[in-house]
């Protein structure tokens, strides 16, 4: 059973920081650029003014244990590995940064498995993030000489121990003493979410509204199909909540983004907002720091009272069973 997450800087320092956002973004999967203009791009202009401001965010979020991302991703796998006894073997790797996919992938080798279960830790399937990550893994498994039988689980919106942890964790909080939800996706590129279906726009196939055949793995539907299992599973009705997507590096992403939305609902006189990002199982930069802190910071700034962030799933022990679930399913 193979683990995958996103990854993390080692440190906060300058030089990890910059490490990991040269991996990162020289991933062909999340900028898609010719070798040599996107090598300019990156490492000569992106990274240099991008890393001195990322390290800040790192710093605030760092806790005792290190990167949050990392400590529950390793703290699953244990937990994992307990709840699925000796039948199976849980290892877990990152596609950016430690510990590294491409040791993980060695390790594998060595063990000499029957049968290899991947699942990349993300719940809708996006190119950027399951699909890099089986990309990747697949070319360093090409090299074996013997090749076991592999399963590729590459998403799990709708499992529903998926939906019921989440939907514990937010019922943790009285909804009704909020004034709104907002369910805050991580955004994307639209080119990237229109490749997925024949480069045709969203409305083309009512990926707001519905799954269907042509956008099973549109990102923009499946993240609009998880909010409405969550919102079954905690009755809420459509004027209860918002969908919107955050961290946008341009404004050829998906929308409505997150600070404009959360700008609009403190204007129009909304009080207290709770917020959702069921795009994250583990809590991390866009988390604790984008969310919990910087659009607070903004909600109040526009005549708000309280924004409160919903944690993730973490290391739970309902998001134990749920991915119990998936894999024995």
């Amino acid at each position: 059973m193979l683990l995958i997450n996103v990854g993390t800087p080692e440190s906060t320092s300058l030089f990890s920081v910059q490490k990991y956002l040269s991996q990162f973004l020289g991933d062909k999967r999340v900028i898609n650029l010719p070798s040599i203009a996107k090598k300019i791009l990156v490492n000569g202009l992106i990274v240099p003014f991008r890393a001195p401001r990322s390290r800040k965010l790192y710093q605030k979020l760092w806790t005792e244990n290190g990167s949050p991302l990392l400590y529950y991703s390793v703290e699953i796998q244990k937990k994992l590995q307990k709840q699925l006894g000796d039948d199976y073997s849980v290892y877990l790797g990152m596609r950016y940064g430690k510990p590294s996919l491409k040791l993980v992938i060695d390790k594998l080798e060595k063990d000499n498995l029957k049968e290899i279960i991947v699942l990349p830790l993300f719940p809708q399937y996006a190119s950027a993030t399951t699909g890099t990550a089986i990309d990747y893994l697949f070319k360093l498994i090409r090299k074996w000489n013997t090749i076991p039988k592999i399963k590729i689980l590459n998403q799990f919106y709708d499992n529903q121990g998926f939906i019921k942890a989440f939907s514990n964790n937010i019922k943790t909080y009285l909804i009704d003493n909020y004034d709104h939800i907002l369910f805050s996706y991580h955004g994307l590129p639209l080119k990237q979410v229109f490749d997925s279906h024949d480069k045709l726009d969203c409305e083309e196939f009512n990926c707001s509204n519905e799954i269907n055949d042509n956008n099973k793995y549109c990102y923009h539907a499946t993240c609009y199909a998880t909010t409405r299992l969550l919102a079954k599973s905690l009755e809420l009705s459509k004027n209860q909540y918002t969908v919107c997507f955050q961290s946008r590096f341009t404004k050829k992403w998906l929308t409505p983004f997150t600070d404009e939305v959360i700008i609009q609902k403190a204007r129009e006189g909304n009080k207290k907002l709770l917020v959702v990002s069921p795009s994250f199982v583990t809590d991390c930069l866009e988390t604790i720091v984008e969310i919990g802190d910087d659009y607070k910071q903004l909600f109040i700034a526009n005549g708000g009272e309280h924004l409160q962030l919903v944690e993730s799933l973490n290391d739970g022990d309902d998001w134990v069973k749920a991915l119990q679930s998936i894999i024995l399913r």
